[in-house]
C-alpha cells in the first residue's frame, strides 16, 4: 500500500489560498460509537462537521514546496479548487439556466440533477418562488460526439459562490460530471442545505474508467444494470462493460441465431429492445457501453443450440457449476467464423461503441488437444501449441470486427506475438502484463487488483495504479497505450440481490485511481470520503444498504436483528479465491446467508484494529482506550444475547461457533486491555495460550472470518511477560 509519508511535514497556520487537492488530506473528526445499540452513528450525522471543517486547510511545509490540504468530501477528488467565502443555499428554489450549447440530454440531466438533490434534502420538489432564485448557470460549448468515444474531453470548470454558481464545460460530458460534483457537496448547515463556495477546474487522468458486471453466470436484471449506471455516473465512471455470454449462459437475444437465447439462457436474457434502452439510458449519464461475448472458451451456452461451433462431440448443456471447462469454439473450421461474420455483425449494430470485447480468457485447449482433425490442421498449417492457435483465432475473429469499422478488445491471452496491433488488451495478469503489452505498441486497460468480487478492501484497490510495477521504464508514447482501467464483477457469488453491494461503495475507490491525479492515495482521507459516498449512493436508487437490513432481519426471523447485526459488524467473507475451498456452489446455491448478507470488508473491525494498533505501539489517541473497552464489553456480552435466536433457523445455525469465537476473543482483548492499561505483566504461558487460541479464531466459520482477531493479536503480544 501506498501510503503518502507526511510525519516529517510541518503544520501552518489556516489560511484562505488555493489549493491542489491531489495530496493527503488531513482527519475528519472520528465516528461515534453508541455501545448502547452496537452500531455505528450514520455518517449523516457528521455532516454538519463536514460543513465546518471541509474548507479547512492544513497546509504541509517541505525544503522544497509547501503543499496545502483539504478534507474536502467529494470522490474522486477533482484536480484542483480554490476556496471562497460563504455558502450558496440549494434547498431555496435553485434554479438551473442553460446558456450556449443545448440538447435533450441536458434537460434530462437537470431533473436528474433535482431527482437526486431532492431525495438527499428531504423536498419531494420546490415550486417557483416569488422571488429571485440563486441560479446556477450552466455553459456547454458544443455537443459531444455522436457515439461517445473514447478520449472525449471530460473537463468542467465550476465556480460557487454565495449568490449562485456556474459550471462551464466544452461538451455535456463535462456538464454531467461538474453536476455530480456539486450533488457530493451538498450538506447541511444551520440555514439549510448548502454547497461551500469554490472554484473548482477538474479532468480526468485516464479516459477509460470503467465497471465490468458478469450477467453470464447469474443473469442481472435491468434494474440492476441501471443502478449501476447510476453509481457510475455519480463516481464519473465511463465505461460499461457487458459480460453477456458465458458457459452458464448466453444473455442476449440474437435475431440471426434465436437458438442462443432459446436454448442457451434458461429463458433469461435481453432482448435487443431492452438492449436499446440501456444503451440510451448510459448515454444520458455520460457512460459507453462495451459488450463481451468471450470465445472461444467460456462458450458452453453458445454450443447447446449450435454444437457445430464447438470443437467436441458434444452433447452440450448449460453449464451449472462454476469453473474453467473444457469445451471451445472450433477455430479451424470455415464454418465457425461464418457464423460468428453474421453475429458480430449483428451484434455490432446494435451496440454503437467503437470497442468491442471477444473474450479470450481461460481457454485450456483440451477440446482441441482431443481432436484428431484440430491436431492434423495445426500440423498442416504449422501451428506449435494452443496458444498459437488461439492466437490465429483471435486474428481472424478481429478481422471480422475491424470489417465493422470496431475495434477489437480482449484478455490477456489474447496477446501473442503476431497478435494485431489494434487489439486493446485487457489485463487480469497485472501491471506487469499490462506495461509488457504497452511496450509491444498495444494499448491496454488494467483489472488486476480491481476485482471487486474477491471482496478485498477498498485500500487494497486504491493502492493497485496502472502506472506503476513494470511501467515506469516505459516511454511517453507507451505511457500513453494505458488507457485506464475497469472494475470487476463477476457473479459466481453474488445474485441481483446483493450483486450492488459487492460493487459499492468499493468501487469508488477504484475510480478516484483511475481519475484523479496519481499523487492521491491518502488512504485515511479516501476512507473517510467514501463513507460520505456511500450514504449519498442511496439518493441515487443504490438500495444495497436498505437490501444488507431487510437480509439480516430475514435471518433473525423478522425479529429485532440487533444481536446479529453486532456479529455481522465484525466479519467478513474470506478474500480472493478461498470460499471456493470452503464449501460447494453452483447456479442453484442459494446465496442468503450471513456471508453473503455483510459487506466485503468491516469497517468497524478495520477501525477496531487500527485504534488496537495505536494502543498497542503507545500512540493511543483521546477516547481509544474508552471506545476499545466498550467495543469488547460489546462483542464478549452479544453471545449470549445471540445464541438462542442462532438454532431456530437453518439459515443461522451454522453461526454458533462463530458467535461464540467472537466472545472469547473480545474477553482475551479485554484481559490485554487490562494489563496494557494497568502496566501488569503477563504470565508468558498464558500470553502464549492466548494467542494460539486467537489463531483458531482466525479461522473461517461458516464460510466468515472474525476480523477483530489481528486486533486482539497486536494487544496481545503487546502486553508485558513475566
Amino acid at each position: 500500500m501506498h501510503k503518502e509519508d507526511i510525519a516529517s511535514s510541518k503544520r501552518n497556520t489556516i489560511q484562505k489560498q488555493p489549493y491542489s487537492l491531489r495530496f493527503p488530506f488531513c482527519r475528519l473528526a472520528p465516528r461515534r460509537f453508541n455501545h448502547e445499540e452496537g452500531a455505528m452513528f450514520s455518517f449523516s450525522m457528521m455532516r454538519t462537521c463536514c460543513a465546518i471543517f471541509a474548507l479547512c486547510f492544513v497546509l504541509l511545509g517541505s525544503k522544497s514546496s509547501v503543499l496545502a490540504q483539504t478534507v474536502l468530501p467529494v470522490i474522486p477528488l477533482p484536480a484542483t479548487a480554490v476556496q471562497g467565502s460563504g455558502s450558496l443555499l440549494v434547498d431555496h428554489g435553485l434554479q438551473v439556466v442553460f446558456e450556449g450549447h443545448t440538447e435533450p440530454r441536458l434537460e434530462r440531466a437537470r431533473i436528474r440533477f433535482f431527482d437526486t438533490l431532492y431525495r438527499e434534502i428531504g423536498i419531494p420538489g420546490v415550486p417557483a418562488s416569488p422571488v429571485k432564485r440563486e441560479q446556477l448557470v450552466i455553459k456547454t460549448a458544443g455537443p459531444s460526439a455522436a457515439v461517445q468515444q473514447l478520449g472525449e474531453d471530460e473537463s468542467y470548470h465550476l465556480e460557487i459562490t454565495a449568490t449562485g454558481a456556474l459550471l462551464t464545460a466544452p461538451n455535456p460530458l463535462g456538464v454531467l460530471h461538474g453536476l455530480q460534483t456539486i450533488l457530493q457537496l451538498v450538506h447541511s448547515t444551520p440555514e439549510g442545505f448548502a454547497v461551500e463556495a469554490m472554484t473548482i477546474d477538474d479532468r480526468p487522468r485516464f479516459p477509460w474508467r470503467g465497471l465490468m458486471i458478469d450477467a453470464g453466470r447469474h443473469f442481472m436484471p435491468l434494474d440492476v444494470i441501471r443502478q449501476n449506471l447510476d453509481g457510475m455516473e455519480a463516481v464519473k465512471m465511463n465505461v460499461f462493460h457487458w459480460h453477456l455470454s458465458e458457459d452458464q449462459g448466453f444473455r442476449i437475444e440474437s435475431k440471426t441465431f434465436p437458438l442462443l437465447e432459446e436454448k442457451g439462457s434458461d429463458g433469461l436474457y435481453y432482448t435487443q429492445d431492452q438492449v436499446r434502452g440501456i444503451l440510451e439510458y448510459a448515454r444520458d449519464r455520460g457512460i459507453r457501453v462495451v459488450p463481451e461475448f468471450d470465445m472461444p472458451g467460456h462458450a458452453t451456452s453458445w454450443f447447446v443450440g449450435y454444437p457445430d461451433l464447438a470443437s467436441g462431440s458434444g452433447p452440450y448443456q448449460i453449464e451449472r457449476h462454476w469453473g474453467v471447462f473444457d469445451p471451445a469454439m472450433d477455430p479451424t473450421r470455415e464454418s465457425t467464423y461464418q457464423f460468428l461474420d453474421q453475429f458480430i455483425g449483428e451484434m455490432t449494430a446494435l451496440f454503437p461503441d467503437a470497442y468491442f470485447h471477444i473474450g479470450g480468457d481461460e481457454c485450456n485447449g483440451k477440446e482441441w488437444d482431443a481432436n484428431p482433425r484440430i491436431k492434423q490442421f495445426m500440423q498442416a498449417h504449422h501451428i506449435q501449441d494452443d496458444a498459437a492457435l488461439q492466437a490465429y483465432f483471435t486474428g481472424r475473429v478481429q478481422k471480422l470486427v475491424t470489417k465493422r469499422h470496431k475495434i477489437t478488445v480482449g484478455w490477456d491471452e489474447v496477446l501473442q506475438p503476431d497478435t494485431p496491433h489494434d487489439v486493446v488488451i485487457q489485463s487480469w495478469r497485472g501491471q506487469d502484463s499490462l506495461a509488457e503489452a504497452a511496450r509491444r505498441g498495444y494499448r491496454g486497460i488494467l483489472s488486476a487488483g480491481y476485482y471487486v468480487d474477491l471482496n478485498q478492501s477498498a485500500a487494497d484497490h486504491y493502492a493497485v495504479d496502472p502506472l506503476v510495477n513494470g511501467t515506469v521504464a516505459l516511454s511517453s508514447a507507451q505511457i500513453a497505450n494505458v488507457l485506464g482501467g475497469e472494475a470487476t464483477m463477476w457473479t459466481e457469488y453474488a445474485t441481483p440481490e446483493i450483486v450492488n453491494s459487492r460493487i459499492w461503495p468499493r468501487t469508488a475507490a477504484i475510480a478516484e485511481r483511475l481519475w484523479s491525479a496519481q499523487s492521491v492515495k491518502d488512504v485515511n482521507s479516501m476512507y473517510q470520503r467514501l463513507d460520505v459516498l456511500s450514504q449519498k449512493l442511496a439518493y441515487y436508487g443504490l438500495p444495497y444498504q436498505s437490501v444488507r437490513e431487510q437480509m439480516l432481519r430475514r435471518l433473525s426471523g423478522y425479529s429485532d436483528p440487533a444481536a446479529l447485526q453486532v456479529l455481522a459488524s465484525v466479519v467478513q467473507p474470506p478474500r480472493d479465491y478461498a470460499r471456493e475451498g470452503l464449501k460447494s456452489y453452483d447456479v442453484f446455491s442459494p446465496l442468503n446467508r450471513l456471508v453473503d448478507t455483510v459487506p466485503p470488508e468491516s469497517d468497524k473491525a478495520r477501525e477496531f484494529n487500527e485504534v488496537a494498533a495505536r494502543i498497542a505501539t503507545g500512540k493511543a489517541v483521546s477516547g481509544d482506550w474508552q471506545k476499545t473497552r466498550q467495543w469488547l464489553v460489546l462483542w464478549r456480552d452479544n453471545d449470549a444475547a445471540l445464541q438462542p435466536s442462532l438454532v431456530k433457523s437453518s439459515l443461522t445455525a451454522e453461526l454458533v461457533p462463530l458467535s461464540r469465537n467472537l466472545s472469547q476473543a473480545a474477553t482475551i482483548g479485554l484481559l490485554a486491555l487490562d494489563a496494557l492499561q494497568n502496566s501488569t505483566p503477563v504470565n508468558a504461558e498464558t500470553q502464549k495460550k492466548q494467542l494460539s487460541e486467537l489463531k483458531e479464531f482466525e479461522k473461517p466459520e461458516a464460510v466468515l472470518l472474525n476480523r477483530i482477531v489481528p486486533g486482539v493479536e497486536v494487544l496481545v503480544q503487546a502486553t508485558r511477560t513475566q
